[in-house]
């Protein structure tokens, strides 16, 4: 089971890394005015949103720029809270990472909702979407699941008590 977390963790620690640069830079363009942005940046969002035909990104409703604003302000602190986990090994992770993976689930859930019920989301769309759902699951699953050398339970590790002597 360690070797199999170490590989889960290094997947996570992938994804989160490239979390923690996507957030600021292109879901950040959901919710503050472009002109705070490189035309760079400004670009890729939009070639992107061309290119896949997601509406989302282009419309804004409502429900979706109040997800992006959880996940900046929510989940992207969690990110970089468990990339340090990961590389520091922290006992804390998979709180952090269980937290992480049920908001991204609850997030997803909801897009990927609308995406379905609305039949304007191409496949090529909902096959950008819908690994992020496996990235919460992966995440929450991770939670739950105790850290490799650590997982010895507190039952036997108590100092013994002393017995009565008995006259």
């Amino acid at each position: 089971m360690g070797i199999l977390c170490k590989v889960v963790d290094a997947l996570l620690l992938v994804v989160f890394v490239v979390m923690l640069l996507l957030g600021p830079l292109i879901d950040a363009q959901m919710v503050l005015p472009e002109t705070s942005f490189p035309d760079v940046l400004i670009r890729l969002k939009q070639s992107y949103a061309n290119e896949y035909q997601d509406y989302l990104m282009v419309e804004k409703p409502q429900f979706f720029v109040a997800l992006v604003w959880l996940e900046l302000v929510f989940q992207w602190p969690l990110v970089v809270l468990n990339i340090y986990g990961i590389l520091a090994s922290k006992p804390w992770f998979n709180t952090t990472c269980l937290i992480y993976g049920a908001s991204v689930i609850t997030s997803m859930a909801a897009i990927l909702g609308e995406l379905l019920g609305s039949q304007k989301a191409s496949d090529k769309l909902l096959m950008m979407y819908t690994p992020f759902m496996g990235v919460g699951v992966l995440a929450l699953l991770r939670g739950l699941v105790p850290q490799s050398g650590r997982a010895s339970s507190s039952i036997g590790k108590r100092p013994a008590l002393a017995r009565k002597k008995r006259a």
